[in-house]
């Protein structure tokens, strides 16, 4: 999947897959309140049959899918603009975090980083009012992208230079329920389906000694509510939250109770109308308190299967979903509203495969664990080389790279020369073959001096190696449909 700014190493969903094993040391008494009894009693005065066992359980299970993505979002959420006192707090609503970096083996938070673009962050609370985002001109040569993504893990927009140009622009971000007209000076109006959203602003570095030209870029970033843009009074504030705190160890336990709180801030919408009511029979939506422990025994089986269900399945989709393409694994998950189509199972793979990946059209992912004969990579028993035939490394407008990680943690890893990728605007430092072809050399020592622009130092065992094509191109060659296009990674080759 997308590897950059997702996949959180901690995901607290995942220890979902077992939680069938609990269910003998789950035992309880039900209560006359709760969340299923009296969402059964709601059924009945409406004269609608309470449902079974197993429908129960069924409607757990898609209760898990569809909400995977909405309660992955909420916990980073939480810990990135709500938890002041946690490690991974980034900086209030409303305020840019810039990154004046790049990721190293030394960053063990976030599994396969990327380490090509420099991330500014921006938690917007939308609920006042909209919020005005501007950006500097940037120069021709660097490739920037401000990704917009809601509650619903929708990528709702794109500012940058595949969308909208390397020139200076002023954009507004509204909520679901805005009703306005598009002010004086702002290009375009984008809006989110949810009253708290995310901008990810990713800036090309192109080397070491380019970072301070990073960091100019960085603060031309600007964010305001539309009020101050106007020069008018702000209106009145929206109100504080209580946001229920987002653990690890929380979500384990009542992963459905967080899906509650979470959907307090996701209304609801043409496309999950549906699956909305649906959930709400087994006593699930915005303003309950699904307290899995107030269950009968019968009713604590049935929900625990129901999402161990819904787990192994968003697993058998991520197993299955991706295209294998002379050994690299490539697919396309991630966009708006009209591209999910209220495929709930897809959204849920995306956002656990790697939550806030790009649109296929901004960014194509390759991923491998094995080389061109299926075997697994493994740096303690071979050296391999990736050859790129001449005029044929990756089509893209903006920049490629190829970057290494540990198969068993997908960190990077520490090595003699500091070097986590490979990337096209190092391909003028490296050498050629006779014939024009480019050879990465991918082994955990040196192939010699000579050789060393080339060298993608691998670690002493598994490998995980990503490719990030940004901005494909969409004409022939391309990646385009992503692993249909004409272009295909070569595979990687084994030493003999």
């Amino acid at each position: 999947m997308s590897p950059s700014l997702e996949q959180s190493g901690r995901q607290p969903w995942h220890a979902v897959a077992i939680v069938a094993a609990v269910i003998a040391l789950a035992a309880g008494c039900a209560s006359k309140n709760d969340p299923i009894t009296k969402a059964a009693t709601m059924d009945k005065a409406a004269g609608i049959a309470a449902p079974n066992i197993a429908e129960t359980k069924a409607i757990a299970e898609e209760a898990f899918i569809y909400g995977l993505p909405i309660v992955m979002n909420y916990a980073v959420m939480n810990e990135y603009a709500v938890d002041k006192g946690g490690p991974q707090f980034k900086a209030p609503f409303n305020q840019i975090k810039n990154e004046p970096r790049v990721y190293t083996y030394q960053d063990t938070a976030v599994i396969t980083p990327n380490s090509d673009t420099p991330y500014s962050l921006l938690w917007l609370d939308l609920r006042a009012e909209p919020m005005v985002l501007s950006v500097p001109a940037v120069e021709k040569k660097r490739y920037y992208a401000v990704m917009l993504n809601d509650g619903n893990t929708y990528n709702f927009g794109y500012i940058g230079s595949r969308a909208t140009g390397n020139g200076p622009g002023t954009y507004m971000v509204v909520g679901p329920d805005w009703k306005g007209v598009t002010p004086a000076g702002v290009r375009k109006v984008f809006t989110s389906t949810t009253p708290f959203a995310l901008a990810a602003y990713r800036t090309q570095l192109f080397d070491a000694k380019d970072m301070p030209n990073v960091v100019k870029v960085q603060s031309g970033y600007k964010v305001q509510p539309l009020s101050a843009f106007l020069g008018r009074p702000a209106p009145p504030a929206a109100p504080a939250i209580s946001f229920l705190p987002a653990t690890t160890e929380g979500i384990k336990k009542n992963y459905f109770e967080y899906l509650d709180a979470a959907l307090q801030f996701v209304p609801t919408s043409a496309e999950d109308r549906d699956v909305r009511a649906r959930i709400a029979r087994i006593g699930i939506g915005p303003g309950k308190s699904f307290e899995l422990k107030d269950l009968s025994l019968e009713h604590k089986a049935a929900v625990l299967l129901g999402m161990k269900d819904g787990d192994e399945k968003v697993d058998k989709w991520l197993a299955s979903g991706l295209k294998n393409v002379n050994g690299w694994n490539i697919g396309s998950f991630f966009g708006d509203r009209n591209f999910y189509k209220q495929d709930w199972l897809m959204r849920a793979g995306a956002a656990k495969g790697g939550i806030y990946g790009n649109d296929a059209v901004e960014a194509a992912y390759p991923l491998t664990r094995v080389d061109e004969k299926g075997q697994p990579l493994d740096g303690s028993k071979h050296s391999y080389t990736l050859t790129f035939p001449a005029g044929q490394t990756p089509p893209v407008n903006a920049f490629w790279s190829v970057t290494m990680y540990d198969g068993k943690t997908q960190l990077l890893i520490k090595n003699p020369i500091n070097r986590y990728l490979i990337n096209s605007p190092m391909v003028g430092a490296m050498k050629k073959n006779r014939d024009g072809s480019l050879t990465i050399y991918i082994q955990k020592e040196s192939p010699g001096k000579a050789l060393e622009a080339n060298w993608l130092p691998a670690p002493d065992g598994p490998i995980y190696l990503a490719m990030r094509l940004y901005w494909p191109k969409d004409t022939p060659p391309s990646i385009l449909p992503a692993g249909e296009g004409t272009w295909k990674p070569p595979g990687i080759v084994a030493s003999k």
